[in-house]
């Protein structure tokens, strides 16, 4: 316990500024009237440990700080010299006031600006804050009206000159992707009331400066989604409105992930393949699958009349052959050297899919009853694009977004939303992922699909063929690199349930492990050639099967009976 002496000492010696904290408190208290009407909730926030962990470059700016986080590098005070042209060219363009009045606009709502950051900005006096606001906004807005050149809503003639080496209309400068991939990053944004407040006086009206605004964003949009979807009245970018986005990166994350509603998991019987939640059927009740299994070998060999198929369909109507025959599976699986057998040709002949798949995870107990519990990692395993075509499963490309993924299990179809991948999308992706997990309450869509991706793209091999299908639109050197992309987008961020994805993993699963081909190599390896006790059972059932023969033709004398049918079939 430290005495009064120690808590005074620590008190004279540090930093802190008892006046300072005060002189704040009482301005959050003493909010103007439309500040008090406005939730404050935080919209900026740190990138989590786990991901910067894993790959610091795509969350920490390499040009430009934009915002309080990363304003103090020294290595990105290079550009300050930019921004502040900048802030000299929007300057120039305001028309009534100064930017010195707009700087006193921002200081007025500073707390609002302080609470949409998860970080306190303690270091940072109210005017500085307000001056980098304004220049940083001035920045971005500068650079945004490339956006609005392409849209037509500003004429070229508006870019700066000054401007002119970092950006460019056909977006191809390094320069230029360089600046997209800072000003989207999490920690490197600032409030979108900001960019309003800033933007408005350069307008006839607020309504103007909005609809300005708005053009850029969708623009902006457009350019780093890596969603290609159908833009008309009804698609989801055009739904999102300037009062509803937070910042930049906000903007867009809504435009690709919108609210699910409506959306519920509904179990598909996949080729006869029916399975409710907690029911096992019991196949050691009924033996019809395996007469079933037989029934069709017999109906092909039954066609046959010649040879050895007519030798054996002789010995098959000899009374103990009949017997044999006749017992029922669970009398049959009693007899000697056949019992342990009884597993792998269940494995065999069940038509059941309520066994694990061999990529696809079986469902623990402790999941069952627990529907909001996080998946385990065997539940998101799937097969690769390469696995399901040789399966028989088509992929179909779609430019409905995210929501558009679904499979038929009818047409053996897997939909899948086309996906544009340039130098840009690791770190877009990557972000969007961060801010997804920092704001989200219910699902985590967006980080599920990844998990998805990751899942059915495992080499260079999976993305050539979703590149021939234009569901991937390639634009990095090679097929390899867009594998590694997906590869790389690890399980840092937690895991939750996304019913119509899940549903899609499901029943993707469902429908391989019932292939015959799969069946077949999975009972191969499982039993063949992982197990060299089943070769010396195998191996022990033929030797005893041989003298089973021997003393069969000492009592019906074989000899005569395969002379017979040799003479039969001469005739």
């Amino acid at each position: 316990m430290a005495s009064s002496n120690q808590l005074k000492n620590r008190a004279q010696n540090s930093n802190y500024d008892e006046n300072k904290w005060v002189m704040r408190i009482l301005k959050v208290l003493d909010q103007e009237s439309e500040e008090e009407e406005i939730d404050l909730t935080v919209t900026i926030f740190g990138v989590p440990k786990t991901l910067m962990a894993y790959h610091p470059e795509s969350y920490l700016p390499q040009r430009v700080a934009i915002g309080p986080y990363h304003n103090t590098h020294p290595e990105l005070h290079e550009m300050e010299r930019h921004k502040i042209d900048a802030a000299k060219i929007f300057q120039k363009q305001l028309k009534t006031i100064k930017l010195h009045s707009l700087v006193e606009e921002l200081m007025k709502v500073e707390s609002r600006i302080r609470l949409s950051y998860d970080r306190e900005l303690m270091n940072l006096r109210t005017e500085t804050l307000a001056w980098m606001m304004a220049v940083d906004a001035s920045f971005l807005l500068e650079f945004l009206k490339v956006y609005a050149v392409k849209e037509g809503k500003l004429k070229a003639a508006m870019i700066s000159s000054r401007m002119s080496h970092l950006v460019d209309l056909a977006g191809k400068k390094s320069s230029h992707n360089a600046l997209l991939r800072d000003i989207i990053m999490l920690e490197n944004q600032i409030p979108l009331f900001v960019l309003r407040k800033m933007l408005e006086p350069q307008c006839p009206s607020k309504e103007e400066s909005d609809e300005l605004l708005l053009t850029m964003l969708m623009a902006l949009s457009k350019d780093l989604s890596p969603f290609k979807m159908a833009h008309d009245s009804n698609s989801n970018s055009a739904v999102v409105q300037i009062d509803e986005a937070t910042h930049l990166l906000g903007y867009l994350f809504e435009s690709i992930v919108p609210e699910m509603e409506g959306r519920e998991h509904v179990e598909i019987a996949i080729d006869g393949c029916e399975k409710k939640d907690g029911e096992k059927e019991d196949f050691l009740k009924n033996s019809g699958y395996v007469k079933a299994a037989f029934s069709q070998v017999w109906a092909i060999l039954s066609k046959i009349n010649k040879g050895p198929a007519r030798a054996l369909k002789r010995l098959s109507s000899l009374a103990p052959v009949k017997t044999v025959l006749l017992m029922p599976w669970n009398a049959i699986t009693k007899l000697p050297g056949i019992n342990t057998l009884r597993a792998p040709i269940e494995g065999v002949f069940s038509f059941s899919c309520c066994r694990k798949p061999e990529a696809g995870g079986e469902k623990s107990d402790d999941s069952k009853g627990h529907p909001d519990k996080p998946p385990s990692i065997e539940q998101i395993t799937i097969p690769s694009v390469t696995q399901l075509a040789h399966a028989g499963v088509r992929f179909v490309p779609t430019n409905k977004g995210i929501l558009s993924v679904e499979f038929d299990p009818k047409t053996v179809t897997l939909y899948l939303p086309v996906v544009c991948l340039d130098i840009n999308s690791e770190v877009v992706l990557r972000n969007l992922v961060a801010y997804e997990a920092c704001i989200a309450k219910g699902p985590l869509v967006l980080a599920r699909y990844t998990e998805f991706m990751n899942g059915i793209v495992d080499t260079a091999e999976d993305v050539k063929f979703l590149r021939e299908k234009g569901i991937i639109l390639n634009h990095l050197k090679s097929d390899c690199e867009v594998a590694n992309l997906w590869n790389g987008m690890n399980r840092s961020v937690r895991l939750t349930k996304v019913a119509f994805l899940d549903k899609v993993i499901d029943n993707v699963n469902k429908y391989y492990s019932c292939r015959w081909n799969v069946k077949t190599k999975r009972f191969m390896k499982s039993y063949i050639f992982g197990s060299w006790q089943f070769l010396t059972i195998l191996a022990t059932i033929v030797l005893l099967s041989l003298m089973f023969l021997q003393s069969f033709c000492s009592v019906y004398t074989c000899s005569r009976f395969f002379n017979d049918v040799t003479i039969t079939d001469a005739h």
